[in-house]
């Protein structure tokens, strides 16, 4: 796996002695320098980590940080500041924007290597994020579920699922493709994160399913609000004539055309009672249970337990 790791460092003196650091492992680590004014366009590939030289930069470098932290898709992406202002409430400052490290000047080689290789390999070990949506993946799924049934909690599990979503990617292609899954990842996060933030966790299986654990009484007007919309803006993705006519054409293996509708978002809602569910196991099979009703509905609906709303 190839870990990007973006350096904003103006004059490039930072990026030079990382790939000496890191000369026999390059082909694992890619250093890539972005420029300040091209650090937006530049967070829509979501690197494993960022480094900002704060000395070569011509920011405000806590209202940098806050802007980076910001931007949806790395809002968890983890940055370390390296900078020779040792100023104790411009350290604390910088640190309050969720910077994970500020590292003084002048840097020691050593503990420079090892914390980037530490940071991007714990990242790796735990699959912590999914490198397209950033957010966290099926080891800290099953870490959250877990924790949760020990705590003897009663919960609200929602597996989320597109539909028609490999007609969209013939179609379309899977760049586009990875798009409309960052897109989904966004909406559902605008919406759960307006929740309280302290009962509130979204994962992102793989592919185009992911998972969010909420408070049991919570999901009706949030599966609502996420497909309203999710139905209103996956149009974009789409030119104007799939649009108008509301489906795709594909062939099929036999070179037969075939006609798919937009993609739209299946909920699959499951109230979790530890007293009921005692295995992460018995949790995903009655939520794919219910998930294959949601997806027997044409067009995005949402399905709670063995209910259908």
């Amino acid at each position: 796996m190839v870990h990007e790791i973006y350096i904003i460092d103006n004059n490039n003196e930072l990026i030079e002695n990382l790939k000496e650091s890191f000369k026999r492992e390059l082909d694992e680590f890619h250093f890539k320098t972005v420029q300040t004014a091209e650090i937006e366009v530049a967070l829509k590939n979501i690197p494993s980590l960022i480094i900002i030289d704060e000395d070569t930069t011509d920011v405000n470098i806590v209202e940098f940080c806050k802007s980076i932290r910001s931007n949806e898709d790395n809002s968890i992406t983890p940055i370390i500041v390296v900078s020779s202002n040792r100023d104790r409430e411009h350290v604390v400052n910088v640190l309050k924007t969720d910077v994970e490290y500020y590292i003084k000047k002048p840097l020691h080689e050593e503990y420079f290597y090892y914390t980037i290789k530490n940071i991007v390999g714990l990242l790796a070990k735990n699959r912590r994020v999914s490198p397209l949506t950033g957010l966290p993946g099926n080891v800290q799924i099953q870490t959250e579920m877990k924790k949760r049934l020990l705590n003897k909690d009663t919960f609200a599990m929602l597996y989320f699922d597109l539909d028609n979503f490999k007609a969209y990617n013939d179609v379309y292609g899977f760049a586009n493709g990875d798009e409309i899954i960052k897109f989904t990842a966004r909406t559902m996060s605008k919406h759960i994160h307006q929740l309280d933030s302290s009962e509130s966790f979204i994962g992102h299986i793989g592919g185009d399913d992911f998972v969010a654990i909420i408070a049991p009484t919570d999901y009706d007007e949030l599966c609502q609000n996420i497909i309203a919309e999710f139905d209103k803006l996956v149009v974009d993705f789409y030119n104007e004539v799939d649009v108008e006519r509301g489906f795709v054409e594909v062939a099929n293996r036999r070179g037969i055309i075939e006609q798919f509708p937009l993609t739209s978002i299946s909920i699959a809602v499951l109230e979790v009672d530890s007293k009921i569910y005692k295995t992460t196991l018995e949790i995903g099979e009655v939520a794919g249970q219910i998930k294959h009703k949601a997806k027997a509905v044409l067009g995005s609906t949402y399905v709670i337990n063995k209910r259908r709303f």
